[in-house]
């Protein structure tokens, strides 16, 4: 009898450390220590559990730092996420992550600091104690911690995040600070609810205070939510559990991390811009290194029930991208915000093309021809419009700069002349093209 009571006190206590502190199973390092290194630290929305989704796939849970590794050129820096499910601003610190964490922080590096959606909890208990003091003051508490058996002294969780900074600006690095995501959670109004007043409010305050670069994930990813709907945030949480308010699916982390994404372009951190790949919009080489993804390799869609409306899709490979090089396109994520029973989704989008090649390869044409009454086209061009018209590295896709009625000649392989107009021409050309059949 004795010996099971044992067993089970000692199985609780393994249980309640390992709740406290968080089971993320081997944490990543720099895979390349000569780079400069961007590096998160947070709870389980930045990396959840082990970072595999439970084994459930898109549908499990997933925090943002999965998906936000894929915005970076590994050959130009290194992505190290060492957030830690189940922790708090205090946690993190108290049970020696951040000690382990910032032996790896060198100059030149950017580490993100997301922490909030855990400070709330109790100051002292038996099972997770990793509440901290509300607000950014210097109060503190001196308690005799009830899961660690142990005397310690707690601080305001501006307190914690102050102290974060202080370790990176010593090493020569940059902090961002990041408010906590917002919980699908709605207000009397049909809003997201905001943690203005409390853990967002908090992080930029002190964001402000210590000069240091902040992202306002908890305000920008709401608006976001408030966009798309009840229905449309609805998909970007766990369908397996629909109670689940916290932690998002892969498409919910994927949205989460393109607004850090922006947000680190926003605040031009000394991280290399250059090392964003494709999906993070980077800036191309004076060479047009783009692959042009051929017709043949791209599926024609057409509108699975003719009798719905259609929401047609026109655009270049940051709207559908074919597989090129593993990378996605918007449009190819676009189709679950939308109820398949009463629209049709039809992306003809295809890597490599420009407003102007679009159309003269006679794509265009072909979407007009599918076009009816109730039907709706969504148009982006530009990644491909640049570049000198005539220039053989521009493979041809250049068009004229601006939005006006001026023309350029341009002699095309086989000898045949084009009359290559402005960007904005071949916008407004589309755009005349739906209204004259009565589509938007």
């Amino acid at each position: 009898m004795k010996r099971r009571l044992f067993a089970a006190m000692l199985l609780w206590c393994c249980t309640a450390a390992a709740l406290a502190q968080g089971d993320a199973g081997v944490m990543p390092e720099p895979a390349n220590p000569a780079l400069p290194s961007l590096v998160l630290i947070g709870d389980s929305t930045v990396r959840n559990g082990r970072d595999d989704g439970q084994g459930k796939g898109a549908e499990g849970q997933w925090g943002w730092g999965n998906p936000l590794a894929r915005y970076f050129d590994a050959s130009k820096v290194n992505v190290v996420n060492r957030a830690i499910g189940g922790l708090s601003s205090r946690t993190y610190l108290t049970g020696g992550h951040w000690e382990r964490t910032l032996q790896f922080i060198k100059a030149g590096d950017v580490v993100l600091i997301q922490f909030g959606h855990n400070d709330s909890s109790a100051v002292n208990d038996s099972s997770r104690a990793r509440g901290t003091i509300k607000g950014v003051g210097e109060e503190s508490q001196d308690i005799d911690n009830l899961l660690t058996g142990k005397p310690e002294t707690v601080h305001s969780y501006g307190w914690y995040l102050r102290h974060y900074i202080a370790a990176i600006k010593a090493r020569g690095a940059s902090a961002v600070i990041c408010s906590p995501v917002p919980r699908k959670a709605w207000d009397a109004d049909g809003k997201i609810v905001r943690n203005r007043d409390s853990y967002g409010g908090w992080a930029e305050q002190v964001a402000r205070q210590q000069q240091v670069g902040f992202i306002d994930l908890n305000g920008q990813v709401a608006a976001q939510y408030d966009a798309l709907g009840r229905d449309g945030v609805m998909r970007l949480f766990p369908q397996v559990t629909p109670d689940e308010h916290t932690h998002t699916n892969m498409a919910g982390a994927e949205l989460n991390a393109r607004t850090v994404v922006a947000g680190l372009k926003s605040l031009r951190m000394p991280l290399p811009l250059s090392a964003l790949n494709a999906s993070g919009q980077a800036i191309p080489a004076l060479e047009d290194e783009r692959p042009v993804v051929e017709a043949a390799r791209v599926a024609a869609e057409k509108p699975r029930d003719a009798a719905l409306p259609t929401l047609f899709l026109v655009g270049d490979s940051t709207v559908k991208s074919g597989g090129v090089n593993g990378a996605v396109g918007w449009g190819e994520r676009i189709g679950p915000f939308f109820d398949a029973e009463k629209i049709n989704v039809v992306n003809h989008a295809i890597g490599g093309r420009s407003s102007r090649t679009f159309y003269t390869e006679g794509r265009w044409g072909r979407v007009l021809d599918q076009l009816k009454q109730g039907d709706v086209v969504a148009i982006q061009f530009g990644h491909n419009d640049g570049g000198r018209i005539g220039d053989p590295a521009m493979k041809g896709r250049a068009s004229g700069k601006g939005v006006g009625p001026e023309t350029v000649e341009d002699v095309r392989p086989d000898g045949t002349r084009e009359q290559v107009h402005t960007f904005g021409w071949y916008m407004a050309k589309y755009v005349a093209d739906a209204r004259s059949r009565g589509r938007r």
